[in-house]
């Protein structure tokens, strides 16, 4: 049964230009990566920092974290893999990028370069940075979901469900129409801890990388909730999806990180670092011992010992306005 209000899934996941196909999954992330950077850039600016290593750090983490996901998707969901050949491993416009893979392959990605360009505090700023940046470039990347009807929920009648057409259907569930668009409410949950890291980070001293351990347990606290309507293909362990079960983990290490970086973290603003190794600083040498008034200096006159007048004397004027050296 069809209910009478639902969201459409759309014919096709990409279109052609000219003999290539496009496909929605692949220009999906290319947007998620452009306003990523747009929005680690903006927030960077405004700390202070060289924006311009946003791309660095974007063109580090991108590709470790398609690397990273493609490896826990095979890890976890081998018999998923499609096509069936020896080149399905690379096929990932197909979908099939594991999350938690991805992030981390990313954030490590990203790491690696930006810890040869910044000194470690700003290292750990620049992770705050970027916390929200990742969950708005994550809810873009689920609109490729989106075209390619996966990662959808249980069965349901409501307003909002998502029609599935029948050849994206998993076994058990042809008989059903409409699912629960999970990718969805995730997309409104990503953008909402988004826009609450900010408005925290400009409201109170965070510690940091205060925020991204936030980060790390509120995404994850959602996808508990998540893994709970989601139907395709899992291992399951004590009945429920593994991935559940490492959501639950994060989250909870994530809260952990949090309470121990306000604890034992640096305060929030870092004091400014240092200028950096190639710059040029004048700095007076610190007198040591007790400060001594310099003796005053003598104009005209000749030294005790008859020589020279000392020094700092001034030279004296004769008739005609002609100036001479002090006499002998």
């Amino acid at each position: 049964m069809i209910p009478s209000a639902f969201i459409p899934s759309p014919s096709h996941n990409g279109f052609y230009i000219g003999p290539l196909f496009v496909h929605a999954y692949g220009l999906a992330y290319v947007f998620a990566v452009a306003a990523a950077i747009f929005v680690t850039r903006w927030r960077w600016r405004k700390v202070g920092g060289d924006p311009d290593i946003a791309y660095e750090a974007a063109a580090w983490g991108f590709p470790a974290g398609l690397i990273g996901g493609r490896i826990y998707f095979l890890i976890t969901t081998p018999s998923q893999i499609e096509p069936h050949n020896f080149w399905g491993i690379f096929a990932i416009w197909n979908g099939g990028l594991g999350i938690w893979g991805g992030i981390l392959g990313g954030v490590l990605g990203g790491l690696y370069i930006v810890r040869k360009r910044l000194t470690r505090g700003d290292v750990l700023r620049f992770m705050d940075a970027t916390a929200p940046a990742l969950l708005v470039a994550q809810s873009i990347g689920r609109i490729g979901n989106y075209f390619n009807q996966e990662l959808f929920g249980k069965p349901s009648t409501l307003p909002w469900a998502l029609k599935i057409s029948p050849a994206h259907r998993p076994t058990g569930y042809t008989q059903f129409a409409t699912f629960q668009p999970s990718f969805l409410y995730e997309i409104i949950w990503n953008l909402l801890l988004a826009g609450f890291l900010i408005w925290l980070g400009n409201r109170r001293k965070i510690k940091p990388p205060g925020l991204m351990a936030l980060y790390v347990a509120g995404y994850a606290g959602y996808r508990i909730f998540e893994e709970t309507i989601r139907i395709d293909y899992s291992v399951h362990i004590l009945g429920m999806r593994l991935n559940f079960w490492i959501a639950t983990l994060v989250c909870l290490a994530g809260l952990a990180w949090f309470v121990w970086i306000q604890k034992r973290g640096k305060y929030e603003p870092l004091p400014p670092d240092g200028p950096s190794a190639d710059a040029h600083v004048v700095r007076r040498r610190k007198p040591s011992g007790p400060y001594r008034k310099p003796p005053a200096p003598t104009y005209g006159k000749k030294s005790a010992s008859g020589g020279k007048p000392a020094s700092g004397a001034r030279p004296t004027l004769r008739s005609g306005g002609s100036r001479r050296s002090p006499d002998p």
